[in-house]
C-alpha cells in the first residue's frame, strides 16, 4: 500500500513560487483516481484552493500585499509514494476538509 503525496505551491503577485509537499498515510488504500476526482471537483477554476480550508500549511513568505498577492494556493499534483508520512492528519481527515468556500 503506497502513501499519497500532495504537491502544491504559492505564487505571489511577482510570480515568485514556493513549492511544498505533504505525504499522507494511506492505510485504506484509497485510489488516486478517486482522490483526483474529489480534489478537482473542489478547486476554484480547476486550479486554486485556500490552505486554511484544507488544513494545509500556508506557503506565503515575506510581506503579503493584498493589492497584488493572491490569497489562494495552486494545486500541482498527487502521486503514490513510498516516502514516510509528513503529517499526522489522515487522508480521510484531509478529504473531509476539501471544500469550496
Amino acid at each position: 500500500m503506497a502513501n499519497i503525496k500532495l504537491n502544491y505551491l504559492y505564487r505571489d503577485g511577482c510570480n515568485y513560487k514556493n513549492h511544498h509537499s505533504i505525504i499522507f498515510a494511506n492505510p485504506n488504500d484509497i485510489n488516486i483516481a478517486e482522490l483526483l476526482d474529489k480534489i478537482y471537483s473542489q478547486l476554484i477554476d480547476g486550479t486554486w484552493f485556500y490552505t486554511e480550508q484544507w488544513n494545509l500549511p500556508d506557503l506565503k513568505q515575506g510581506e503579503f500585499d493584498p493589492e497584488i498577492d493572491p490569497s489562494w494556493h495552486e494545486f500541482e499534483s498527487i502521486d503514490y509514494t513510498n516516502e514516510q508520512p509528513t503529517t499526522s492528519q489522515t487522508l480521510e481527515q484531509f478529504l473531509a476538509n476539501v471544500t469550496i468556500p
